[in-house]
């Protein structure tokens, strides 16, 4: 009678601990799945708060001397180091304002973006300045539209919280990245600045690195000093 007694102990034991981890189990995976419905939802927000202003708007906010004098686009291009001759794809181009000054530079140069009417902008901007090294490439938010190792270097520049599903879209750019190739992320600081968007719409520092590191990136480097409301990651 006491092995009956101490056997249907063990078992009783044994499905309170299974039905505790089937709880546990359960709460992890809605938590994962609210953290998940949590960022789309930002991610939408960010995109729906960017088209309230019209993309003329836009254009005159991104070229205006007033971006110039927190971005220091002269300084990035010398963090670039030399880019004649590589192919760039600038995610996120909008007006054109790093695309153009790349291909200046004498890289070749894929201006990517969602809008039409951003894209349409930089084409008549070629095409009225006969540039050279320069095209245009129409991309959804999920994917950059990159071929296997078909670029030297990736840059974004305050596009990251417009993107989604990042961690599938950051291997995309990897694999399309040639093998010594880079990514180059440009973003504004999770805090309150007078410039950039608001702080809730913004991705902190360290999320971005570990979003990277779980999208296949090993090697990666941050520059806090460069820029005054910006940092900068470059990763392999």
């Amino acid at each position: 009678m006491k092995k009956i007694a101490l056997i249907l102990s063990f078992l009783i034991c044994v499905a309170c601990n299974n039905h505790h981890h089937d709880k546990t189990t359960n709460h992890e995976t809605e938590h994962d799945h609210e953290h998940q419905k949590d960022a789309s939802n930002k991610h939408g927000s960010a995109n729906t708060h960017m088209h309230q202003s019209s993309v003329q708007d836009l254009i005159e906010r991104f070229e205006s001397p007033e971006r110039d004098a927190y971005q220091h686009p002269q300084k990035v291009l010398n963090y670039l180091g030399d880019i004649q001759d590589q192919t760039i794809m600038d995610i996120g181009a909008g007006s054109g304002y790093f695309s153009l000054k790349l291909a200046a530079q004498g890289a070749h140069v894929i201006a990517a973006d969602v809008d039409d009417e951003f894209l349409k902008y930089i084409q008549n901007r070629i095409e009225k300045d006969h540039l050279q090294h320069i095209e245009t490439r129409k991309i959804p938010y999920d994917s950059p539209n990159l071929k296997d190792e078909e670029v030297d270097k990736v840059l974004i520049v305050n596009t990251y919280h417009h993107i989604e599903n990042r961690i599938d879209y950051f291997a995309k750019v990897k694999r399309g990245t040639k093998p010594n190739g880079e990514l180059v992320i440009i973003d504004f600081y999770k805090v309150e600045l007078p410039v950039g968007p608001s702080v809730d719409h913004k991705i902190a520092m360290d999320d971005v690195i570990n979003e990277l590191k779980k999208a296949g990136y090993t090697s990666l480097e941050v520059n806090a000093d460069l820029l005054p409301y910006q940092y900068i990651i470059k990763a392999k």
